[in-house]
């Protein structure tokens, strides 16, 4: 099965004046029984935070945070003592486990631009936890970059409590990718920019597709085009 979701059936929101967001998945006030997981992954948000504002100090358990930063900077501090600003092309995983408290912030003067994913764990009752890696990936071209995975044949990459793995895409026009994959896994593409044919779909600019029961996915940039491809078990929990 392929699915394709257009830009336009993201959910838009705006927290006061100072975070404009789009969800993929049911969050805060957007509710779609339809439209809650993919596999493990629960939220996928696409956030711009004005400067000088952001999340303030609030808890999590029970998930595992991954923070994609893809301009300006991100200010993080929680109560494990870490306190970092990271910047574009720098990947943060937090494991919230039996608790976590934190508060992210932009305290530069540009926008910051992020992506924010959730993953269910697989396993509960996890310590707390935080990583960050500099993984300068945005100027990459041509072939998929992992940022994050739970795959330990995969090397200098953040780790994640879930048999997942983000990658990054950057494809120039008329170049193309094959990515392998299993009838047992499900694969997400979103477009960040650009345009895309997607096993043979046309896709534009933050519009994502969804595949399942497939063996391969191919992408080939009918434009110069930046992606994120998330690659999941089927499972909707995997513990």
């Amino acid at each position: 099965m392929i699915k394709l979701m257009t830009a336009a059936e993201r959910h838009h929101a705006e927290v006061g004046d100072w975070l404009q967001s789009h969800y993929l998945f049911s969050f805060a006030d957007y509710y779609d029984p339809n439209n809650v997981q993919f596999g493990p992954l629960r939220v996928f948000n696409h956030d711009v935070i004005k400067p000088h504002a952001g999340f303030p100090s609030h808890p999590h358990a029970e998930m595992e945070i991954i923070q994609i930063v893809m301009g300006g900077e991100l200010t993080h501090k929680d109560n494990l003592g870490n306190e970092v600003t990271l910047n574009a092309g720098s990947v943060q995983r937090i494991t919230a486990g039996t608790g976590i408290t934190i508060s992210q912030t932009n305290e530069a003067d540009t926008p910051l631009e992020i992506f924010q994913l959730w993953f269910l764990p697989n396993k509960r009752g996890l310590a707390p936890s935080y990583e960050h890696m500099n993984l300068d990936f945005l100027d990459e071209k041509n072939k998929l970059v992992p940022l994050v995975t739970g795959q330990k044949v995969l090397e200098n990459v953040a780790y994640l409590n879930s048999n997942s793995t983000i990658y990054y895409g950057r494809l120039s026009q008329g170049e193309e990718i094959d990515f392998k994959t299993f009838k047992l896994r499900k694969t997400l593409v979103y477009v960040v920019e650009g345009s895309l044919l997607i096993n043979n779909m046309e896709v534009d600019t933050h519009d994502q597709v969804r595949l399942e029961e497939q063996t391969a996915v191919t992408l080939h940039g009918t434009g110069d085009s930046r992606f994120l491809l998330i690659d999941v078990p089927a499972a909707e929990v995997n513990y």
